[in-house]
């Protein structure tokens, strides 16, 4: 016992002085800030056990403790979801012409078991130049920063032109639970009403090696829906198949789906993603790049960019078999068989006619189709302001020399949609990067850069100023 306690005390002794001289490097400012960003992380905000409403009240008690007022900080909640909360809160501009700018950041992050991680993942552990935790890339390293840019505007006493607003939400992470920024957008539009937002999914990119290759803007991205498919039949004994099979019947109907290539589109965000990025990626796929962006009806093109996954996925809609659920028994036939089909639309196309698309391929009455989640908005393209977009351009260039900056479109999705859905162009920021595997988001061991969120923040603190500032 007493080996153990003296164990323990030269494990936190190490710690304390590993934590004392990771402090003695950075400025005063970052020192607050890390403090600010171990909390928010160490928060457990996952669906199944944590709390959204407790990090969020966490994010307020600094906000006020740096002099921002309590009218300025609205927390919100609805009864059938009290640890879903968040917050929102409003720093006032000089102008009265200019209309506010709202920075957006989700506080949920993806479930994580401690078995499954190296390190526990509600625990901030520094180490080999990597931040480890769930959410410290996904997306707490962005709430942080923005929560932070308030924390110092208020000690500064700065008077920005444009009243600047901050959203921290929840259910982003999970599809069909209370999403924050779909209530705020819904019930409390004039709370975040704004000319633009800046939201996650830019941000930069690395060789995996240390070297940053890219920064890029997210200007619009897919819509996210699921489709559940039903066969059923009245079954039967196993001993007597009749060709009526309802898992012969989703087997066929999956088959067409996953053969099936939806058009190729373009918008203004991808003709110029491809057209910017070509060059630099040379080789047979740069020419490839560059030639689609030209002309979209070049077939040769479109098939040299369809054998790289994520240019497949820019340049349509997708859709993909991911759940099969079927059968009763091992020696009977099957009454019932459930198939989720996961799609990723383009922007501008809507649920209702993804389905009718589906229910073509498909070709087969006997299955059906429901949409999972009803009524969600379509995604719309922001457009490509230069507003907006020259001040990232132009900051990057000073924060990151020499490093290109592209605009882009998810192939996944935000909750940028709901924004864009009731009039909030939404733009998903430079800044901090990321490696080539994701860093471990939605997955195990997830990380960020320290480097990476040290610099991202002084980056996204200057872009907000600049753009609150004219």
């Amino acid at each position: 016992m007493i080996r153990k306690f003296a164990a323990t005390l030269l494990a936190a002794s190490v710690l304390a002085g590993t934590a004392s001289a990771q402090d003695a490097q950075l400025r005063a400012d970052q020192v607050e800030f890390r403090g600010l960003y171990k909390e928010l992380v160490e928060t457990n905000t996952t669906l199944s056990a944590g709390s959204c409403t407790l990090a969020a009240e966490r994010m307020g008690a600094r906000l006020k403790a740096a002099g921002i007022p309590d009218a300025q900080i609205t927390y919100f909640s609805v009864p059938d979801h009290p640890k879903e909360g968040g917050l929102v809160v409003v720093y006032p501009g000089t102008s009265k012409k200019l209309k506010p700018m709202l920075l957006l950041a989700h506080i949920d992050v993806v479930e994580a078991n401690r078995e499954d991680w190296t390190r526990d993942p509600f625990t901030l552990i520094e180490e080999n130049g990597y931040f480890y935790a769930r959410g410290t890339a996904d997306d707490k390293a962005q709430a942080a920063i923005y929560t932070d840019t308030l924390i110092r505007f208020a000690k500064e006493g700065y008077k920005p032109k444009r009243t600047v607003k901050l959203a921290l939400t929840c259910g982003e992470e999970t599809s069909g639970a209370f999403n924050g920024a779909e209530y705020l957008a819904n019930n409390k539009r004039d709370l975040i009403d704004a000319e633009f937002a800046l939201n996650e999914g830019g941000g930069g990119r690395t060789d995996g090696k240390g070297h940053l290759l890219v920064q890029t803007i997210q200007v619009g991205e897919k819509a996210y829906q699921d489709f559940t498919l039903t066969t059923t039949n009245p079954g039967g004994h196993s001993s007597q198949p009749v060709p009526d099979n309802a898992i012969a019947e989703m087997s066929d109907a999956l088959g067409k789906v996953a053969r099936y290539e939806f058009p190729l589109e373009l918008n203004d965000t991808t003709r110029a993603f491809f057209a910017k990025s070509g060059p630099m990626r040379g080789g047979d796929m740069g020419k490839a790049m560059a030639a689609i962006a030209a002309n979209p009806a070049d077939k040769d093109a479109e098939a040299v960019l369809n054998t790289d996954k994520a240019f497949h996925s820019m340049l349509r809609t997708t859709c993909v078999p991911t759940m099969v659920k079927g059968g009763h028994a091992l020696n009977a036939l099957p009454q019932s068989v459930t198939a989720n089909v996961n799609c990723r639309m383009f922007p501008g196309r809507t649920a209702d006619e993804t389905q009718a698309a589906l229910e073509k391929v498909i070709g087969d009455p006997a299955v059906k189709i429901e949409q999972t989640v009803k009524n969600k908005p379509i995604a719309k393209a922001p457009p490509m302001d230069p507003k907006v977009i020259g001040p990232m351009e132009t900051l990057a260039a000073k924060h990151f020399p020499g490093v290109p900056v592209i605009p882009t479109m998810s192939t996944g999705a935000t909750d940028a949609v709901y924004l864009g859905a009731v009039g909030i162009p939404t733009y998903g920021v430079p800044g901090v990067w990321g490696d080539p595997d994701g860093n471990g988001a939605h997955g195990l061991n997830e990380r960020m850069e320290v480097k990476s969120l040290y610099a991202g923040r002084d980056y996204l603190y200057d872009l907000i100023k600049l753009l609150s500032s004219k």
